[in-house]
């Protein structure tokens, strides 16, 4: 499993990435690989989203193949790609889900933040709000796309939005909950080790892989 570490990326950008790791990991001569990097200013419509949701175009929006609806991204989010063969860890898109909330979790757990689950909806959420978008696509069983945490990043473009088609939805961040600033360094190692030491655990991959 390698960590790849990219900065800031413009989400096409970033999209393009995603495409060259998931083709090399669907042919079986790249690792599996967890992306974690910060986007431009910029809203994203998933494939069950409407464009209503959007209350005002002042920051652009883009269209994807992810799940969801529409979500923000920004400088201080820390948004993770987790290109993973599910071909190889049990085809259950449902125990993915699960798994990557069960890591956002914990990363909260490790700032004395309890978040937690809500029944029919994905993400995490805590008493000040949702924490946590997760929205991911799958193609010949290796996904892509997959979470973005709120670290210390400006909440202002999310009140202009429906998150993720609900009106009204609070949302918050690590810096807000801790009333102290978090380094986005910081959680990017606790992500990072908790993916690592929960991918095998949760979602065992197997010895060999059938075509």
């Amino acid at each position: 499993m390698r960590v790849e570490e990219a900065g800031i990326v413009d989400y096409h950008a970033a999209y393009a990435i995603q495409e060259r790791l998931a083709a090399g990991v669907a042919a079986g001569g790249a690792p599996e690989t967890l992306l974690l990097l910060e986007h431009p200013p910029v809203y994203t419509i998933g494939r069950g989203g409407s464009g209503t949701n959007i209350l005002d175009s002042a920051i652009g929006a883009v269209a994807t193949n992810r799940g969801g609806d529409v979500t923000y991204h920004g400088p201080g989010q820390l948004v993770g790609y987790p290109i993973i063969d599910l071909g190889r860890r049990g085809r259950d898109l449902h125990r993915y889900l699960r798994f990557l909330e069960e890591v956002l979790i914990r990363v909260a757990a490790s700032f004395g933040v309890e978040a937690w689950r809500v029944p029919g909806r994905t993400g995490i959420w805590t008493e000040g709000g949702k924490l946590a978008s997760i929205g991911v696509g799958v193609r010949r069983w290796v996904t892509m796309h997959g979470f973005a945490l709120n670290v210390a990043n400006d909440l202002a473009p999310f009140s202009r939005i429906n998150p993720c088609g609900m009106a009204g939805c609070p949302v918050t961040s690590l810096e807000i909950l801790c009333e102290r600033a978090v380094s986005l360094e910081e959680t990017k190692r606790l992500v990072a080790g908790e993916f690592c030491d929960l991918l095998d655990q949760l979602l065992i991959k197997e010895a060999s892989r059938v075509h």
